[in-house]
């Protein structure tokens, strides 16, 4: 049971870091914001606590650490700066390192690692040194260090056994004078918010009149509901230092592992449990048939505060049985990505199995046997998407992470370069977004290292000395548009067309039109930097990103204007798995056209065409179309019917028409890779098996117009 739950923690523990860096970025952009400086600390303080119920405890005391420093910005009395920053995001790495720490011993390490130790001296020394005196006051902390310089222990090995935990109720009434001998009972309450969930209600009754109160006296007492691994010991050390100047109670509501349901209690027997009625009491009050609570308040046994408490103590229970029954039932849904993507590839063999039925139940003629097909088609249709949906995610995911890479980039280039986002909520397939990763971080760091201009270059050029990198992602059709955008200085021709000549990539004298010269930073080994430097210089990087985006058959466009910046658009695929996809038939080859992209469809007889400049147009109600003739492009021997089909597409450029024999239907398509031995062959991206077991080929919609332009504009040139 530990285990699931310290999976469960490990998975938590990633969004928790990932919030936590967000949080603050979004602090250092503004550091009066308080939203975020709560954001940050929640994410701390579940960290530490998740980790504790979870038994990590070589987090969990880091974790408590870096939280207790930064209660001093909560509580406004440490300043916002970049080192302390810094100095946060450098503990968060180091809980992610711990958390891809292999050893299974790791669980009950003490914090005592170098780089740990580091972080929290650091943070305690810059924290002292924002204020008046050289150490922390004490007073201050809200939980590192007690009354007396004592330091707490949070997580004790003293503790439950290991899936174990307990929930205690605690009864804390401090006596009058506590506050003139130097300790604040709501830093006590705050040391026990570190030692697991906690839940305090204040007792108000003895507060004596406005013009009797005195100021310095302490005339309210705490019930107090905690769950911890922690143990009894840990509570009592909380108050050793005032433990002869209160009146404390520590009992133990309830022991028990994680999974276990027990029936929840009811308020009666936690009143009677806590010793303010007896049962005889509740048993006249429940004849009433009222609710409890408010019947005890109206016949004067017990104060409105005592059942306020017992209701905070039965909610705070209710609570801690449903977040461990979640827990649980979040480990028993938790899947390897790998059965994942065995599912898909399963459900793509089932839809293939399927255009078989169907097939053969048109051809039969058997009335059960087309009932049945079309049944399985339906059911397989739904099987089919919802598998698929499991796999899309938000790119936002992906997107988030290039905050800090930014930060640290432009910081370490001595740049002044902020991110902004658009279409994170953009959803995609997980392999997809998986594999993106790579290819996105080399784009983005070519543009802070070559694009984007320094501070004072680009105040000269009368440009703000902040760059900015925009990066977007939208839908269009069954493809993702993700799009990396600079205002740097742009991609300049004739320096990439002479490092080509160098580089031996092209002839002094070959004419290029301007898509075919920026197409050549793709080249391997390209660079245009001056100097070898740890971001670029050594011709690595671009031709990743061209090999990354193709293996996911995509394709990359690329628009610049010099000293205005760059624009890099990369059109991904939704899905590697089963697209629909139009089945098109020349002669006796079979091809399938990306559904998503087809428009229309319409006959071209004898005649119906003509030429323009070089290319075949149509007019399409009153519209000029080009056409490519796919007879022609792969190159297929036989004359063509007197009444062709063309397929009218949408992409980027515009409208395209693709001439073929005979559009067959719509057909769901499974699709294979084509191997190695035929991966360079342009225009198609793949195939798919028909119902009959023959093969069809998925034509590189975008590679062939792109093709057409390139063969066109050479013809010209």
């Amino acid at each position: 049971m530990i285990d699931q739950l310290r999976e469960v923690f490990k998975s938590e523990a990633a969004d928790l870091l990932a919030e936590l860096e967000a949080g603050l970025l979004e602090l250092e952009k503004k550091p009066g914001n308080r939203n975020a400086v709560g954001r940050v600390f929640r994410a701390l303080h579940t960290l530490k606590g998740s980790s504790a119920m979870a038994g990590w405890n070589k987090i969990a005391p880091f974790a408590h650490e870096v939280e207790s420093v930064f209660e001093l910005v909560r509580i406004e009395q440490v300043s916002v700066t970049k080192e302390l920053i810094d100095l946060i995001l450098a503990a968060g790495d180091e809980i992610r390192r711990m958390l891809g720490e292999a050893d299974t011993n790791a669980w009950d390490e003490a914090p005592s690692g170098q780089r740990t130790g580091e972080i929290v001296q650091q943070l305690k020394k810059l924290t002292a040194s924002g204020g008046e005196s050289e150490e922390i006051p004490s007073e201050v902390i809200s939980i590192g260090e007690g009354p007396g310089g004592k330091t707490a222990i949070p997580f004790p090995t003293e503790s439950p056994a290991a899936g174990e935990y307990a929930t205690y109720r605690i009864f804390f009434r401090p006596f009058a004078e506590i506050l003139s001998k130097g300790s604040n009972p709501v830093l006590l309450l705050n040391e026990l918010h570190g030692l697991g969930v906690c839940n305090a209600s204040a007792c108000l009754d003895s507060i004596p009149l406005l013009d009797e109160l005195n100021a310095e006296e302490c005339h309210t007492s705490w019930d107090v509901i905690l769950t911890t691994r922690g143990g009894f010991d840990a509570i009592r050390d909380v108050f050793i230092f005032v433990e002869d100047d209160c009146e404390l109670k520590i009992e133990v509501v309830e022991q028990r592992m994680f999974g276990e349901d027990p029936e929840p209690r009811k308020l009666g027997e936690i009143l009677v449990d806590r010793g303010d009625v007896v049962p005889e009491q509740i048993a006249q009050i429940l004849d009433k048939k009222k609710l409890i609570g408010e019947m005890l308040v109206e016949s004067g046994l017990v104060s409105k505060s005592k059942v306020q408490a017992a209701l905070a103590e039965q909610q705070h229970v209710r609570e801690m049985h449903d977040r461990a029954r979640q827990e649980q039932t979040a480990a028993t849904v938790r899947v390897p990505a790998e059965r994942l993507d065995s599912l898909v590839d399963l459900v793509g063999e089932l839809v293939t199995v399927q255009a078989s039925l169907s097939r053969l139940a048109m051809h039969k003629k058997i009335p059960e046997l087309r009932s049945i097909a079309e049944h399985v088609d339906r059911l397989t249709a739904e099987l089919r998407d919802s598998t698929m949906s499991i796999r899309m995610l938000p790119i936002g995911t992906t997107f988030s992470k290039f905050n800090r890479l930014v930060r640290d980039l432009s910081s370490e280039l001595g740049k002044e370069v902020i991110l902004t986002i658009d279409g994170a909520e953009t959803e995609l397939d997980k392999t997809v977004i998986e594999r993106i990763h790579d290819p996105l971080v080399h784009l983005i760091r070519n543009s802070i290292d070559h694009g984007i201009e320094s501070p004072g270059v680009r105040a000269s050029n009368g440009k703000p000395r902040q760059g900015t990198v925009h990066l977007s992602a939208i839908h269009s059709g069954a493809n993702v548009l993700i799009s990396i955008e600079d205002d740097g200085a742009g991609l300049n021709k004739e320096a990439i067309r002479k490092k080509a000549v160098e580089n031996g990539l092209i002839s002094p004298d070959v004419e290029l039109s301007e898509k075919e010269v920026f197409g050549l930073i793709f080249a391997p080994g390209f660079s245009t930097a001056g100097k070898v430097t740890n971001v670029s210089g050594r011709g690595v990087g671009m031709d990743v990103v061209k090999s990354g985006v193709e293996a996911l058959r995509g394709a990359i466009d690329i628009a610049s204007r010099e000293g205005a910046g760059t624009t890099i658009t990369l059109k991904l695929p939704l899905t590697l798995a089963i697209v629909d996809g139009l089945l098109v038939k020349i002669a006796d080859a079979n091809f399938v056209l990306p559904l998503s992209i087809v428009e229309e469809c319409v006959e071209l007889t004898n005649g119906g065409g003509a030429a323009g400049h070089g290319r075949q147009v149509t007019f399409i109600r009153g519209e000029i179309v080009p056409y490519i003739r796919l007879r022609e492009r792969f190159s297929i021997d036989g004359p063509a019917p007197p009444i062709e089909q063309i397929v009218v597409t949408e992409t980027m450029g515009g409208r395209v028409g693709f001439v073929v024999d005979k559009v067959i239907g719509e057909h769901q398509t499974v699709i294979k890779n084509l191997g190695k031995i035929y991966s360079k062959v342009r225009g198609v991206s793949g195939a798919t098996i028909l119902g009959d077991g023959t093969v069809a080929l998925i034509v590189d919609v975008p590679q062939i117009v792109q093709g057409a332009i390139a063969l066109e504009e050479r013809s010209v040139h």
